[in-house]
């Protein structure tokens, strides 16, 4: 079965399945699967999350990625959010251009994510949130290469109810700096990617969401966005289902429509500094 195939019948399910009554309000904290929204919880707030991501097919051969995260979040205060984390990663990689052939899987690292909201859009035209999450890996994402590395990620997002209740839009700005050096070598890697991403969900019923989301991506060599590496575009849907005050679901999957390469610019998708598929399963837990 293929991922869009597995995210047609999950959302078929979501209309038929029982979610909360209640939950007709638009919480945008969780309810993108690629972007996040303004909404940061309730003071004293805690959630237990478990998100499943998976990266497949590059040039030639086969390429499959898959990492496992489980995070601890909690507010301590007004607009503030805290979000501490420990991640997995697996590799399934042959006659991939560029990349040494391996099956493995391991503990990757440590990940903490800090995000203040300026603009409550209750109160404001729109909802405005920063977040700064900063992490430490031993295994390179794309590579899946022994490695240390440690990256920073900073994303504003935005968002607004374009019909209350029914209809959000969401925008998110980004910048990600990467520092690698592969185990064995006394080289290290500086790379960075920054992106803009824009999401419409729709609340079908009380609880479930069905929309989409579309990112533009752009990779450069060097945190200082020194020399262009290549762009990808990814536009896929996204379901949201909250099954009962405590419990939600986050499904997304992305496809690269478009893409260059900066060392093959004629080709019309990126398949060596990006996937073809992106997929997301997201699953959270307030106690």
């Amino acid at each position: 079965m293929s991922i869009r195939a597995a995210l047609t019948i999950i959302a078929m399910l979501g209309l038929a399945a029982p979610v909360a009554a209640c939950a007709d309000e638009i919480d945008t904290e969780h309810l993108f699967g690629f972007m996040i929204g303004s909404d940061i919880g309730r003071v004293g707030e805690r959630e237990f999350e478990t998100r499943t991501g998976a990266r497949l097919s590059r040039n030639g051969g086969h390429y499959r990625a898959f990492g496992q995260e489980f995070e601890l979040e909690f507010v301590p205060m007004q607009d503030f959010r805290v979000e501490l984390g420990t991640s997995f990663a697996a590799h399934d990689i042959g006659g991939v251009a560029g990349l040494a052939d391996r099956r493995q899987a391991g503990w990757q690292g440590l990940s903490v994510d800090l995000r203040y909201r300026f603009l409550d859009r209750e109160h404001r035209p729109f909802g405005m949130t920063l977040a700064v999450e900063a992490d430490v890996s031993r295994i390179e994402d794309g590579s899946g290469a022994p490695a240390r590395s440690h990256g920073t990620g900073i994303t504003l997002a935005f968002d607004r109810e374009l019909i209350p209740g029914t209809l959000v839009a969401a925008l998110n700005l980004s910048y990600q700096p990467e520092w690698t050096r592969l185990n064995g070598t006394l080289a290290t890697e500086r790379d960075s990617t920054i992106g803009v991403a824009g999401a419409l969900m729709a609340q079908l019923r009380p609880g479930f969401y069905l929309g989409g989301e579309a990112r533009y991506l752009r990779a450069y060599e060097g945190i200082g966005l020194q020399e262009f590496s290549g762009d990808a575009l990814f536009i896929g849907p996204t379901a949201y289902l909250q099954f009962s005050p405590e419990k939600r679901l986050t499904v997304a999957w992305s496809t690269q429509a478009w893409g260059r390469d900066g060392s093959s610019p004629g080709r019309a998708l990126n398949l060596t500094g990006f996937e073809r598929h992106q997929a997301r399963l997201i699953y959270g837990v307030n106690f």
